[in-house]
């Protein structure tokens, strides 16, 4: 069985996911050889040699993403923070722009004391188990109103407590209730949230409009109507000095400081680029 260079194979992986419009192909490519193989991506390098099982394998894979599946599906799991989390079929997969996101809210944690956080429209919960493995002494709640997204959260709350984090607090409820975590007015020092915020009949890529739910992407009301909400929620919830971030569209750069600003009770309201530039998130606190 002659052994063949794993760089060709990735070379190949990378054209023919090139030709297929995904936005990152030797990044997809190099992450697909290492789950193949079962290593991590950066050591790669000290595999230069592999059988032709493995290149067979890879290309099936490969031909899976060049049909626009999501590599996070493929892989069974995505990253955020210090954490993995597993993702797929029904679940909203994290993205890295929410990274900065996190950043913020632990930075905003420095120095409290066990800290209460609540991760509203929490999805696969990446963002709250984040939050815990960050922050240990913190009581973390979660919401989301979908059983599947549901499902997917206590799987993967499980296997953070398992790991030793320190475990979420799971509810089911729809941000749009008023009376969901009453018992928490006034109390908390973070709120998170990733809603769903894109405008209906936004053009998405395939991996979204194919994989994603739309519960968890698209929102009427130009994208605003879950926001909304989640404002009111966040401006009832936060103690005084607390601190709410919560990501949007590109396009809500000043619709959302706006609808932030218009509670009396929040102050130093800014809005936050990703990295490629674009209006991600927008944060507030409590005065």
């Amino acid at each position: 069985m002659n052994r063949q260079p794993l760089r060709l194979a990735i070379l190949e992986a990378t054209r023919i996911l090139e030709q297929a419009g995904v936005a990152s192909p030797r990044n997809d490519a190099e992450l697909i050889a290492a789950h193949v193989l079962g290593i991590d991506r950066g050591r790669l390098p000290l595999t230069p040699l592999v059988d032709p099982p493995v290149v067979e394998s890879m290309r099936r894979v490969v031909e899976q993403r060049a049909k626009r599946v999501p590599l996070q599906h493929l892989t069974g799991w995505a990253a955020l923070g210090d954490i993995t989390v597993d993702v797929g079929a029904g679940v909203f997969v994290p993205r890295p722009e929410t990274e900065l996101l996190l950043e913020w809210g632990l930075k905003l944690l420095k120095g409290r004391e066990y800290p209460v956080v609540v991760d509203l429209c929490t999805g696969s919960g990446a963002l709250a188990l984040a939050v815990a493995r960050a922050r240990p002494d913190a009581v973390v709640y979660a919401v989301d109103n979908d059983p599947t997204a549901l499902a997917w959260a206590r799987h993967n709350a499980d296997a953070r407590a398992e790991a030793g984090d320190t475990p979420v607090r799971l509810y089911s409820g729809d941000v749009t209730d008023p009376t969901v975590f009453a018992e928490l007015d006034g109390l908390v020092d973070l709120v998170l949230c990733n809603p769903p915020y894109v405008p209906e009949g936004t053009e998405v890529p395939r991996e979204v409009s194919d994989h994603d739910p739309p519960q968890a992407v698209f929102a009427p009301g130009g994208g605003l109507a879950v926001i909304r909400h989640v404002v009111g929620m966040a401006a009832r919830l936060l103690k005084p000095g607390g601190g709410v971030a919560m990501e949007h569209d590109d396009t809500h750069g000043g619709a959302v400081p706006e609808l932030l600003r218009a509670r009396k009770v929040l102050t130093d309201v800014r809005d936050h680029q990703d990295l490629a530039g674009r209006a991600r998130f927008a944060t507030a606190l409590r005065g």
